[in-house]
């Protein structure tokens, strides 16, 4: 009789504990479970001869183990390749196809949390050990058994081992971190570094404490079980009671996985445990077996790593840079760090007063992130990082090019040299006009502006048309051939034919951004009629305030700039607006379109020049006017925006598409 009450006891136990933790999908009250609990405990600790090794009193923790002892793993637990855009998904996906396949993908998420192989005899749970190194893991079994998720009897009896994440959910973390607090503890740092130290406490009533979840994701050999498909090894591990992931998805193209990840990256924040990116796997285990295996990885999957919010790195120097107008700019020399998929080495530190609020050393450790997913930004020194051997910011007095003093005017939080004849102001003048939002000169790059204004080749705009006079010399350079130097008189000549909004944002008026120029452009047609307006009629236009109006004013009251526009205009430059030339289509025709969050395959600028190309128009608010919102990664709340006003969205992948139609 006691032996049948305790089978029943464990069936309803076990099968509460499937319901609630692997289906999410609870069947009985907490009171309920915590009775049924309660009284197999007591009926085992009177007939100790009827514990069984299924029964959930074994989840309960309080094994202490000496050591971690050492697990050879039959099959290697292989990590994964990582991606880190769009481009590099689609070069594993070319690579894929060359064997001649046609893969479907089968998409996962990838669990911030420590991997472990489960194994299993007869339906028995009998081991459960880390990765390792791969060949070699440590034993954790004590530790797994107190994991509600992780069943100790199979619904099958069958020899198996399967793989996957345990990890803490969020809400744990936060509730273990209050009652840390509570005792004067320091609060655990993060849900993966909580997950892999509780997994490696000696005392497993720590690990119980946890309260630590999982997800199987990988079963190592599933044709011995006549399993054909990925997808197929998910659905029968998540039969035999182990809990998988809902969220995986099987796609039949990398477009696919991108919409994908662009899905999961915008709900990253709203999920119970973190994720750090995507896994992309091929679904076919024969297209898995033929692709095989490099030294280190799977050749058939490889994992999308979402871009780091913050990574820290060190601040090894300060050094300024001279802009086109003079503006002095410093900048931070940092050790190499991989930010959103790009290596960087600098970021802009704006002026004085942004350092010193930030309280910044040289020698310190920083946080970095890419604002707005583009432009290295440094968010904080890492106060309790540093040694003492930092050193002071100290902001220089004099231009770091000419060496003349530097000046800020009242009111302004940037110091500017005002030599006119800085030899770098001019320089980056070049630049500028040569840049691709002006007059977009292939070729002429920041590298090549610098030789040739150092061999004497150019010093001002009009002398970027005169080079055709110095091709002999130029092709004598090294690594310049007549083939590239032709190509580059080419691209000079034909930037001639340029609308004037793009010669306007190249001759770098200040305050004349690429929008108020195309602005200014439309509404006075011609660059005399423009010059020949004072100030009260320029700010009677939309967008131009008296800020700008005045420096226009100011730039064409120089006698120097009107003497090289005049030069420009013997040359042969346009100097007329000549207006959008739009490709109607019909995706595009009429609407306004929203653009939020980071694009993998166009700048903003791209993307919005292709949108107008089109016959459509960009803005940036939603609101109940938008048409559509193009999201791309990490988008802001525009994107939620979107979703309230019931707002067509487009993700990156389908914005390319209606382009292609």
């Amino acid at each position: 009789m006691i032996e049948q009450r305790i089978e029943e006891l464990i069936q309803i136990i076990n099968e509460a504990d499937y319901n609630y933790h692997t289906l999410d999908d609870p069947t009985i009250t907490d009171q309920e479970y915590d009775k049924y609990l309660r009284e197999l405990f007591e009926l085992e600790k009177e007939h100790p001869e009827l514990i069984r090794e299924d029964s959930p009193t074994q989840h309960a923790g309080g094994e202490i183990i000496d050591e971690f002892q050492k697990v050879e793993h039959k099959i290697p637990m292989m990590s994964l390749s990582d991606v880190f855009s769009e481009s590099e998904l689609f070069s594993f996906d070319e690579r894929i196809k060359k064997d001649g396949l046609h893969p479907q993908y089968m998409c996962e998420l990838k669990i911030d949390g420590l991997s472990v192989s489960l194994l299993y005899e007869k339906g028995k749970f009998i081991r459960a050990a880390t990765r390792g190194d791969g060949t070699i893991g440590e034993d954790i079994t004590h530790n797994v058994k107190t994991i509600k998720s992780v069943p100790l009897k199979l619904k099958e009896e069958v020899d198996i081992e399967v793989r996957g994440e345990i990890f803490m959910n969020k809400k744990t973390l936060e509730e273990i971190n209050i009652e840390r607090k509570r005792k004067g503890e320091s609060p655990l740092r993060n849900c993966r570094n909580a997950a892999a130290g509780s997994i490696r406490q000696l005392d497993s009533k720590i690990a119980k404490q946890r309260k630590l979840d999982s997800f199987i994701y990988h079963l190592p050999n599933p044709q011995d079980f006549g399993i054909k498909t990925h997808s197929d090894a998910i659905a029968y591990m998540k039969s035999l009671g182990f809990k998988t992931n809902p969220n995986n998805r099987l796609v039949k193209s990398m477009e696919e996985v991108i919409e994908f990840i662009g899905e999961k990256g915008r709900i990253r924040k709203d999920l119970a445990y973190d994720i750090d990116g995507v896994v992309i796997k091929v679904n076919s285990i024969l297209d898995q077996q033929q692709l095989g295996y490099t030294a280190k990885y799977p050749k058939w999957a490889t994992a999308y790593k979402f871009p780091a919010e913050e990574v820290l790195t060190k601040l090894t120097d300060i050094i300024f840079t001279v802009g086109r107008t003079g503006q002095i700019t410093p900048n931070a020399v940092l050790e190499p760090v991989i930010v959103a998929g790009s290596t960087v080495k600098r970021a802009t530190l704006h002026n004085e007063d942004n350092i010193i609020a930030k309280n910044l050393k040289i020698g310190d450790i920083v946080s970095i992130r890419k604002a707005g997913d583009v432009i290295p930004e440094v968010i904080e020194a890492k106060l309790e990082r540093r040694t003492g051997k930092e050193k002071d910011f100290v902001m220089i007095d004099k231009c770091p090019m000419c060496h003349d003093p530097i000046i800020k005017k009242e009111g302004q939080v940037d110091y500017f040299c005002i030599n006119p004849n800085c030899k770098r102001k001019k320089i980056e003048r070049l630049i500028h006009f040569a840049s691709r939002d002006a007059m977009n000169i292939e070729g002429l790059g920041e590298r090549i502006v610098e030789d040739f204004f150092n061999f004497g080749f150019i010093e001002k705009i009009s002398d970027i048309y005169k080079l055709e006079n110095h091709r002999k010399e130029l092709i004598t350079l090294e690594g310049y051939g007549n083939k590239s130097v032709e190509k580059l008189l080419d691209a000079i000549d034909n930037s001639k034919e340029n609308s004037l909004e793009k010669l306007l944002f190249g001759l770098g008026i200040p305050h004349v951004g690429e929008k108020t120029s195309k602005i200014l452009a439309m509404h006075f047609k011609n660059l005399d009629y423009l010059i020949s307006k004072d100030i009260e009629e320029l700010v009677e236009i939309s967008d131009i305030g008296e800020i700008i109006a005045k420096s226009i004013k100011d730039y064409f009251m120089n006698k120097e700039n009107i003497e090289e526009i005049e030069r420009l205009k013997r040359l042969g430059l346009n100097m007329n607006y000549l207006g959008n030339k739009i490709v109607e289509n019909e995706n595009f025709k009429d609407k306004t379109f929203v653009l939020t969050g980071t694009l993998e395959s166009f700048s903003r600028d791209e993307a919005k020049e292709i949108i107008e190309g089109f016959g459509g128009k960009t803005v940036g608010s939603v609101s109940k006017k938008t048409s559509v919102v193009i999201v791309g990664k990490d988008p802001g709340n525009k994107y939620q925006k979107a979703l309230n006003l019931s707002i067509e969205v487009w993700t990156e992948a389908e914005f390319r598409t209606k382009i292609k139609q």
